[in-house]
């Protein structure tokens, strides 16, 4: 049971932490400028509608975008649960949101847009720089320049995510008190840094790439992950750990595979002892769950069957 006396200083530790993490991201775009959006076309897709968007998000390049709206909601509600979906890397630059249609080579069938919607749930994916539509330029090029401009990849990245979700509680389709987010590889980054950084986010599922900082260096394995992937200063301030510890008390799945390069063992070790730590002080245990299994970097038809749960019971 939740202990609802240590949950306010803890909570309130959290907003100045969750503010400073942002702030490292660089220089962002004002956080409450106007969205707009374009539809550029829409698809019936038997269980579910497509519209294909083009979001004005963060005022430097549009945001194409999908969002898939099931024609059942889930539990025959008014309003759908939203999942928001991010695409992997894996060097598939022209891909981007497409994978959520179309899965990627170490992802099960169906993608996830069939998967949720069949289920009820709304999805919104985007691309994300340098990727799908907006894969124009190299991700090396975009990194630097954005280095430059006091400005880090992964910082924009999440900003457009979080404006993502800006947009889509506008929709009079969606719950907006029900919102969960996954992905896998960069998407799994993505999906964790997203709910540490956006309480509205109440269900995160992260499927391999849950990365301690200091194994991966201890490991000798920075070049693993994408230019993308560093910021500066991060480590003088936050251990993955302890991002991870701003998703809490909100739920939050973690599947990773024991032979995966871009996950180290002993750093997976060390985050699951430190998230049923940091659970557990706020009686919320059940909240927490790191499932393993013995494969490299790849979505095996257990652990997609644990995402598609996960979000049944508590979205």
């Amino acid at each position: 049971m939740m202990d609802t006396d240590a949950l306010e200083p803890f909570l309130a530790e959290q907003r100045s932490s969750r503010n400073k993490l942002y702030s490292l991201l660089g220089r962002l775009p004002a956080r409450g400028r106007p969205i707009s959006s374009e539809t550029v076309h829409t698809e019936d897709r038997g269980s579910y509608k497509l519209e294909k968007l083009r979001l004005d998000l963060n005022g430097i390049e549009s945001v194409p975008a999908y969002l898939l709206l099931p024609k059942q909601p889930r539990h025959g509600r008014e309003k759908s649960p939203l999942i928001v979906y991010h695409h992997s890397h894996g060097g598939f630059y022209q891909v981007g949101k497409e994978e959520l249609l179309a899965p990627a080579p170490y992802m099960q069938q169906p993608g996830y847009g069939e998967a949720l919607t069949e289920r009820g749930y709304a999805v919104l994916a985007i691309d994300s720089w340098v990727f799908g539509e907006r894969s124009g330029r190299s991700e090396s090029t975009v990194f630097k320049e954005m280095l430059w401009q006091g400005r880090s990849m992964l910082g924009m990245m999440l900003y457009d995510a979080i404006r993502a979700v800006d947009y889509a509680v506008t929709r009079p389709e969606i719950d907006a008190s029900r919102i969960g987010t996954c992905g896998m590889s960069m998407g799994s980054t993505m999906a964790w840094w997203l709910g540490a950084l956006d309480t509205r986010i109440k269900a995160v599922a992260d499927i391999c790439c849950l990365t301690d900082f200091h194994a991966l260096m201890e490991d000798r394995g920075l070049d693993r992950h994408g230019l993308f992937y560093y910021v500066p200063d991060l480590l003088t301030h936050f251990t993955a750990s302890q991002i991870n510890g701003l998703i809490a008390p909100r739920h939050h799945l973690s599947l990773a595979g024991n032979l995966d390069q871009l996950t180290p063992a002993a750093g997976l070790d060390r985050i699951d002892k430190e998230m049923r730590t940091v659970y557990g002080s706020i009686g919320s245990a059940d909240a927490w769950k790191l499932l393993r299994y013995d494969v490299g970097h790849q979505e095996t038809p257990e652990m997609r069957q644990e995402v598609l749960d996960f979000f049944e019971r508590v979205l």
